[in-house]
């Protein structure tokens, strides 16, 4: 077993990269006042940001979409040129595009720092030369490349959407149009993405969230600040429960932290300087002192393990929190659960000597496969690295680095597993594996993490006393399972379509009366139920049978059971099961043994 490193490009991302080009041409060609941001490669396919005279709509998508194809039916050539970066200035110039004077102003006098992942894409690394890519003899585009040969080499594609981007993120600068598109090798790759998406689109968490009164949001509140409901909470409350039977048997414990900190808490560790933009700052009127709600809760924890003398025979120290932490999310890039500016982190660190590392990522390793086992999700591992060639965005030395990548490189391997290298995708503080969980619907998110770090303990003089006797630094492990609950809970919303396993179910069992004369009879049952710990809902509501069963249904309950006459006794009961229009005879012991095994196991079958 062993890794995979990408190449910076593959096949199919030199194809995806091509069609941003080929979009851009037939933009060009529709709209000639055109002027043209950046168009990188993302997830399935890619963006390119327009800024055209007449806004472009969903409707002009399949226009666009056509001369896309012509274009490919000519066949054009993807042709590289070199030039001095002046005389790329000159040439963007004389063609009139601003955007593209920008990005290369901004690379001669600040260098490479100054542009963002993306934006690198679409100029490349070197500050002196830069590259361009002429499509056919019409389209030509600053890029760094590669591309495919020929037009007709980019595989099947189909435009997405287009919705509202402001330039280089800044809301002070222009709003342009970002078009996406989806590009893959193959027609039935592409529409098989296509119905993945039209099932996603049924799954939504944002509709299905409000269908199921799980979460809202408030005007009046924020946005990108959910609210809970009692079921969401519910559910929320589950999840929690599930990491802690999982970490408190190997030792980790519960400590709590407040919301906010001094300034100098994060600039201290470092965080200051990377997010400083990302913060919501908090000004004591009385103190006249400078805080900030915290972003992130790894420089608190140290100040717990800072408060007592160490000894390496307290070592390793596991400390576990709930809590949330604060970002100053751009409004445009909130979305339902999966963006907001309040993230609940099942957050955990751990602090060891650096014998006890190895040992310690195999037990979060454990911990995180368990817990994703549990929701038949399959993981795939990243190893994610420093990037070498961006060594200013990193804290700490080389070898500190090497150290780290190459002690969690081993725990991988150790395992037998595969893994990917993700080079520059490392916390600015450490390395870490990311495990990368699939959904239901084929889906691929990173959600779990195990992060070592020994520049945190570097920053804050975090020391032991070893068997020596002399001081030691000790290793710092960061760890998440959920990630964001927030972000997790719309995920698990739609990898179930909102019909949760019994266990997550915010009502487990509906009671469902013929008729009010066996009112009496449900509310004896709804209280045998709650005292067997099962989560039970009756309504007194003069309702018909039928009505009540589709709007359970519609709630996505597990279990319904229907009493009449002949279940007065509670000895034997009629039990309807979600999804299935077939009711089944229980006796009452045999639907609490039922509905006690889905819990106690955590199964997803009824």
């Amino acid at each position: 077993m062993g890794a995979v490193k990408p190449s910076d490009f593959k096949w199919v991302d030199e194809m995806r990269h091509s069609a941003a080009h080929v979009m851009a041409a037939a933009i060009q060609e529709l709209y000639p006042e055109a002027k043209f941001g950046i168009g990188p490669v993302i997830g399935n396919g890619f963006y390119y940001d327009i800024d055209v005279a007449t806004p472009i709509t969903a409707l002009d998508l399949a226009k666009i979409e056509k001369r896309m194809r012509r274009i490919v039916e000519r066949n054009d050539e993807f042709r590289r040129e070199e030039m001095p970066i002046d005389q790329a200035i000159e040439f963007f110039r004389a063609r009139d595009q601003g955007y593209k004077l920008d990005l290369l102003k901004s690379l001669k006098e600040k260098g490479t720092t100054s542009v963002s992942a993306d934006e690198k894409e679409a100029i490349g690394d070197g500050a002196e030369m830069v590259s361009v890519y002429w499509t056919g003899d019409g389209f030509v585009d600053l890029c760094r490349g590669p591309h495919v040969k020929r037009s007709r080499d980019i595989g099947a594609f189909k435009l997405k959407s287009v919705a509202g981007a402001y330039w280089r993120g800044d809301q002070d600068n222009p709003m342009l149009q970002r078009v996406y598109g989806y590009v893959f090798e193959t027609q039935e790759e592409l529409d098989a993405h296509l119905k993945m998406l039209e099932e996603a689109e049924k799954r939504d968490h944002r509709k299905l969230g409000a269908e199921l009164g799980l979460f809202a949001f408030s005007p009046l509140v924020g946005a990108g600040l959910p609210l809970f409901t009692e079921r969401g909470t519910i559910i929320r409350e589950e999840l929690e429960q599930y990491v802690s039977s999982l970490q408190v048997p190997v030792g980790y414990r519960r400590v709590r932290i407040p919301h906010i900190a001094k300034s100098d808490l994060y600039k201290t560790s470092g965080h200051w300087d990377k997010f400083e933009d990302d913060l919501f700052h908090v000004r004591s009127k009385k103190t006249d002192d400078e805080f900030v709600l915290k972003p992130m809760n790894c420089p608190h924890h140290t100040q717990i393990f800072a408060s007592s003398p160490r000894s390496y025979r307290d070592l390793p120290i596991r400390m576990s929190e709930v809590t949330a932490v604060y970002r100053d999310e751009n409004t445009g890039q909130l979305q339902g659960l999966s963006r907001v500016r309040s993230i609940t982190q099942d957050d955990a660190h751990v602090f060891c000597t650096m014998d006890q590392v190895e040992q310690e990522v195999k037990i979060v390793q454990d911990i995180i496969r368990k817990f994703y086992e549990g929701f038949g999700m399959p993981l795939r591992l990243r190893l994610s690295v420093h990037d070498p060639n961006n060594r200013q965005a990193y804290l700490g030395d080389d070898e500190v680095w090497r150290r780290a990548e190459s002690m969690l490189e081993k725990s991988i391997r150790d395992q037998g597993h595969d893994f990917e290298l993700g080079v520059g995708e490392a916390a600015f503080y450490g390395p870490k594996i990311d495990y990368i969980a699939k959904d239901a619907i084929g889906r691929e998110w990173q959600l779990a993490t195990c992060q070592l770090d020994f520049n945190l303990p570097e920053r804050f003089q975090l020391e032991y006393t070893g068997e020596d006797g002399a001081k030691h630094r000790p290793v710092m492990i960061h760890r998440a399972v959920l990630g964001s609950i927030e972000r997790f809970m719309g995920i698990l919303i739609e990898h179930y379509a909102g019909a949760f396993p019994v266990w997550l179910s915010p009502v487990q069992v509906q009671v469902i009366p013929v008729s009010q004369d066996h009112w009496d009879t449900c509310r004896r049952l709804a209280g045998q139920l709650e005292a067997e710990g099962i989560r039970v809902d009756f309504n007194e509501l003069q309702e018909t049978v039928g009505y009540q069963i589709r709007k359970s249904e519609k709630a996505k309950v597990p279990y319904m059971l229907v009493i009449g006459d002949r279940e007065k006794s509670l000895e034997n009961l009629t039990v309807r099961l979600r999804g299935q229009k077939e009711e089944i005879q229980l006796s009452y012991a045999e639907f609490i043994d039922r509905v006690k095994k889905a819990l106690v196991e955590r199964s997803t079958e009824l």
